[in-house]
């Protein structure tokens, strides 16, 4: 563990460094906590706490989006400010926790958007120095590009700008053509929050050029924001009457998600595609290159990893015995490793087959798991109480955790009963919920909410909202490309995942689905940036959806 200003040899166990650290966070009440850079959370003090266990650190929080257990690698204090290097399901989730006193809160919101804002100030100067030098210039255009991809079917990956390979934060200048005319942060996710991307407006002598890139950390899973973020922004910029109009839009990402970028960039309608150019930078951030030219072909000659069997979940007299209680909200969702029971879609006992003899565990996520005898019948009992107190449609108690928590997985345990509710062309039986398409674990792919087949043998990607989320569109359809991509190679038919059934030879459909009012403002119009072979369909269902299931209304939103 780390002291509060550097290594200490004497919290040398996980039990002092426990005790320290509830010293420390027991003189505020009320804490924010940030994981990675994100907009910080407000907990209370007796929603978090730290234990030792096992020789182990183990920090647990509950919050508004859920509970997670984490155990701390490290740990160190500046001033107010704890720094928790953290770890979880055996090392394969890593984060950084920051945890700041609600009185000193502003100071570190004001420290994290002064850092974003001087990297997009950064970005600005070094893309002014690149376009100035003739990088734009020397990009190849559309047409002569898919000339050399007809001679090499390999993406141009070699191309290189060299006139941007001397650039860094200390040696470049701005091209006295190339004007800045605008570098801002994008508005946060509340308004006392800092944005997480760049807004950048570049004239040269003759145009207006938007930039735009992630300046806050970033992986993989922020893309699907990115996109939907720049493309709002970029329709905003467009409409705006001053001269000369914006017609083109530079996406600056890192080598770490430029992969999953080219994978969401030709998926657009041709005639955005056009004026949207991807451009890597490097880790210092001193150097932009353009990325050539990829079209929507490399998404099918991409090597996929090994497609995951279905696992089926056998019937047992303990499972069932449990299912019984409450055989209208229990169900149980397979696993490589046993079983988990859901009360209304949230997780509350697990069910191990350990040495011929079925165990189970019972307890919420974030709590301690316990293991299920003769002597925890009654605290059993009384958690099967909870939950069907608070988890439930005619529960009083809205504000309650049970019945706020998980509320997808509420949704979608509703839709397996019957997902003839959604649309009654779609096969009941198979439907395969949580769906992934490779075993890449808790780190790999998110996975697909519900994977269903109609009568017609079309595939249909379901993805589920209960509250807005700008990311619905560009989810679902990241969906569809890793079901395409299988359908295509035929592992869907051979793995036989609709049993006998035919599978079509057209490519899969994509159902949105959500409450009337819980749709983000901004669907309809991510929605029509989307190629119209990708079938989209918006589902709009009931807001009193927990009672039962309706659709209120079904349209096609990029026809």
């Amino acid at each position: 563990m780390s002291p509060e200003n550097g290594p200490q040899s004497s919290l040398n166990s996980a039990d002092a460094a426990a005790r320290r650290l509830l010293e420390i966070t027991q003189a505020h009440s009320t804490w924010f906590i940030s994981q990675d850079g994100r907009a910080p959370l407000d907990v209370n003090r007796d929603e978090f706490d730290f234990s030792a266990a096992h020789g182990r650190l183990i920090f647990s929080c509950r919050t508004e989006q859920g509970a997670l257990t984490w155990k701390v690698n490290d740990w160190s204090q500046c001033e107010n400010k704890l720094v928790l290097r953290t770890s979880r399901r055996m090392g394969a989730v890593t984060a950084t926790i920051e945890m700041a006193p609600r009185s000193s809160a502003k100071a570190l919101v004001a420290s994290i958007a002064a850092a974003r804002l001087a990297r997009c100030e950064h970005l600005a100067k070094l893309m002014a120095a690149a376009l100035g030098e003739g990088l734009g210039d020397r990009v190849l255009g559309v047409e002569e590009q898919k000339t050399l991809l007809m001679r090499d079917p390999k993406p141009i990956e070699k191309q290189r700008n060299s006139s941007t390979k001397d650039l860094n934060p200390t040696t470049y200048t701005q091209h006295p053509s190339i004007k800045i005319e605008r570098a801002t942060l994008s508005p946060g996710i509340r308004r006392d929050q800092p944005g997480r991307y760049a807004r950048i407006i570049l004239r040269p002598r003759f145009e207006r050029i938007a930039v735009t890139a992630i300046v806050a950390a970033s992986d993989a899973r922020n893309v699907d924001s990115l996109f939907s973020s720049a493309l709002l922004w970029f329709e905003r910029v467009q409409a705006t009457p001053k001269r000369p109009p914006i017609n083109r839009l530079l996406i600056v990402v890192e080598k770490n998600i430029l992969e999953a970028a080219r994978q969401r960039l030709v998926l657009l309608r041709d005639s955005l595609r056009g004026r949207i150019e991807l451009l890597r930078i490097d880790e210092d951030w001193s150097e932009v290159e353009s990325t050539g030219v990829w079209e929507r072909r490399y998404l099918w000659r991409k090597r996929l990893s090994r497609f995951p069997a279905v696992v089926e979940a056998p019937a047992t007299d303990r499972i069932a015995q449990i299912v019984a209680l409450a055989p209208n909200a229990i169900d149980v969702v397979a696993s490589r490793h046993g079983q988990t029971l859901r009360y209304h879609g949230l997780p509350f006992a697990r069910m191990r087959r350990v040495m011929d003899r079925d165990h189970v565990w019972f307890g919420i996520e974030g709590s301690r798991r316990r293991l299920l005898g003769e002597y925890q019948q009654r605290d059993f009992a009384k958690l099967l109480g909870d939950l069907q107190t608070y988890r439930n449609e005619s529960c009083r108690d809205r504000r309650h955790w049970f019945y706020r928590a998980a509320g997808e997985a509420w949704l979608e345990s509703i839709l397996r009963r019957d997902i003839s509710r959604l649309d009654p062309g779609l096969v009941v039986a198979p439907l395969h919920a949580q769906f992934r398409t490779s075993p890449g674990g808790p780190t790999g792919p998110r996975p697909i909410d519900l994977l269903a087949l109609r009568r017609d043998g079309r595939l249909v990607v379901i993805e589920l909202k209960v509250s807005e989320d700008r990311q619905h569109v560009f989810q679902g359809v990241d969906y569809w490309r890793r079901v395409e991509a299988h359908r295509r190679r035929g592992h869907i038919s051979s793995r036989k995942l609709f049993g006998d059934r035919e599978i079509s030879d057209e490519s899969p459909l994509v159902y949105l689905v959500a409450p009337t009012l819980r749709f983000h403002p901004s669907f309809t119009t991510l929605a029509r940036t989307i190629a119209r072979d990708i079938e989209i369909y918006r589902f709009d269902i009931n807001e009193d959806w927990r009672g039962g299931v309706r659709v209120v209304r079904r349209e096609r939103t990029n026809a």
